[in-house]
């Protein structure tokens, strides 16, 4: 299955290895992106040439063990919205939502990133797997409990998800102002620890990683997993929509994360 497409560098987790299910947390190397986009570029909402994302994200499918058409990814809207997958729909044509879960073996759900968290999901005894895309504003709104939840719509026991968080912007890289941290130390004052002083003044440094992990262990996800690596600050293998923007660069491309349970 994996020899398929040997360009590819994808990243597997530990926990995630599970029987009948494949997972990958996709680099940028590999793929046909050129320029700005350069290499395994699965964002349709880029202003990449449309055939290099959709040969980009065959592969990716193909990688996985499903048919291209069986890539699942939502119109991500920084929501806390979640949906189930019974059938894949044409690239670009998604509902608006940030997670897509399933429990239809060969179709794979997957989500698009570039800096913001990345989380993949497996029941693996009711055989439910999940996407989601947990920006700042979609974790602090609930997209990982919304998750959760529809995923034990389809009959995962919550103490049985395991969780991983993908590739996605460090601490040391993600700076924001008062008004910022201002809004999530108001929703719970516990907060205040993902946050620590920036050399501006008035500034911090935010630690969307260890907030998301806080919130699935906090949602009852037994088995969190975090790869700890940072998108801005590894140019060779990420895409950071960040680093873009300090660059003054027009796009920037986005990586594909992806689970899916193997025909049985």
């Amino acid at each position: 299955m994996h020899g398929a497409t040997p360009q590819l560098k994808p990243i597997e987790a530990p926990l995630l290895t599970l029987p009948g299910i494949a997972h990958a947390f996709f680099t940028r190397e590999g793929g046909v992106s050129t320029g700005l986009y350069r290499g395994l570029n699965t964002g349709i909402g880029s202003k990449d040439s449309r055939d290099a994302v959709l040969e980009n994200r065959a592969r990716a499918a193909r990688y996985l063990g499903a048919a291209p058409e069986n890539l699942a990814t939502p119109h991500q809207v920084h929501s806390a919205d979640a949906i189930i997958v019974d059938a894949a729909w044409a690239p670009g044509h998604g509902p608006k939502a940030d997670a897509v879960v399933t429990a239809c073996p060969g179709i794979a759900v997957g989500a698009g990133a570039a800096d913001c968290g990345p989380v993949l999901f497996a029941e693996p005894e009711a055989r439910v797997v999940a996407a989601a895309h947990a920006g700042w504003k979609g974790a602090l709104t609930g997209i990982l409990e919304s998750t959760i939840a529809t995923m034990a719509q389809l009959g995962a026991e919550r103490a049985k998800i395991v969780a991983v968080l993908g590739p996605t912007i460090s601490a040391a890289a993600y700076e924001v102002g008062p008004e910022f941290s201002d809004r999530f130390v108001a929703a719970d004052s516990s907060n205040a620890r993902f946050f620590t002083p920036s050399a501006r003044a008035g500034h911090s440094m935010f630690d969307l990683p260890g907030y998301i992990v806080a919130r699935l262990e906090a949602a009852g996800v037994r088995a969190v997993g975090n790869l700890a690596l940072c998108t801005y600050a590894d140019e060779a293998r990420f895409y950071s929509y960040r680093r873009a923007t300090h660059r003054g660069e027009p796009d920037y491309g986005r990586l594909l994360s992806a689970i899916t349970l193997a025909d049985v």
